[in-house]
């Protein structure tokens, strides 16, 4: 376990000093640098955004890919939309569970295998962006690309509410009820301020659930689970 935060914490060192090095590598050639005060003013932005975003995913995903497949998966990117998926499908066909040792050795490999297969296809990307820039800037096509994830979550969500309908009650509720308040109510953009629900809603979930099993409304078999 030792081996891997120390392997997990290098490659967030390294990554972090890749990211950093080129922009400044390019800025010190050039000798171009941003003024100070729009530098600043639009990093205070994207923190306000991004970071209660950053905090969320972490007390969320750790969680459910363990310390190896969270450091691969944080440094690879994509966690929503990808590496989440990719690990959640794969341990249930496996049928293992998450905090498991069974289950952080499967989701680091789907982590990693989602890795490799995310950089080939930015790579096949690269290599037709020209020829498929028609298509894939085709006005009939944007509604699909704009509703990807609703469309990939929507699928995962279906597959877990109908094995466990039960549980899926009250978060699907809670759901349903903060989007309406959040975009009709309140006026906002819900994906600016999705990551902050995303603790909530899954300590809600929780919650609900542990009052469900103390109440005898679901038991263990519910839960694929032996008594």
């Amino acid at each position: 376990m030792q081996s891997i935060h120390r392997l997990g914490r290098i490659s967030l060192i390294i990554m972090l000093l890749l990211v950093i090095s080129a922009p400044l590598a390019i800025s010190i050639y050039f000798d171009i640098f941003p003024p100070l005060t729009p530098f600043l003013n639009g990093l205070f932005q994207a923190v306000m955004i991004y970071l209660p975003i950053s905090v969320a995913e972490f007390f969320t995903f750790v969680p459910i890919l363990g310390p190896g497949g969270s450091y691969l998966a944080f440094v690879t990117g994509n966690l929503t939309n990808l590496k989440i998926p990719a690990a959640v499908v794969t341990m249930d066909q496996a049928g293992v569970k998450s905090g498991t040792e069974e289950g952080e050795v499967i989701a680091q490999i789907a982590v990693a295998v989602s890795s490799l297969v995310t950089i080939s296809v930015v790579f096949l990307g690269l290599l037709l962006v020209l020829p498929l820039k028609p298509v894939l800037t085709a006005p009939s096509l944007q509604p699909a690309f704009d509703n990807i994830l609703p469309a990939l979550f929507g699928a995962l969500a279906a597959h877990f509410f109908t094995k466990t309908p039960k549980l899926a009650v009250v978060p699907l509720l809670a759901s349903i009820v903060l989007a309406a308040i959040v975009i009709y109510g309140l006026k906002l953009n819900f994906s600016s301020i999705q990551g902050v629900l995303i603790p909530i809603l899954g300590g809600l979930s929780v919650w609900s659930a542990l009052i469900f099993y103390k109440r005898g409304w679901i038991t263990k078999s519910d839960l694929g689970e032996s008594s």
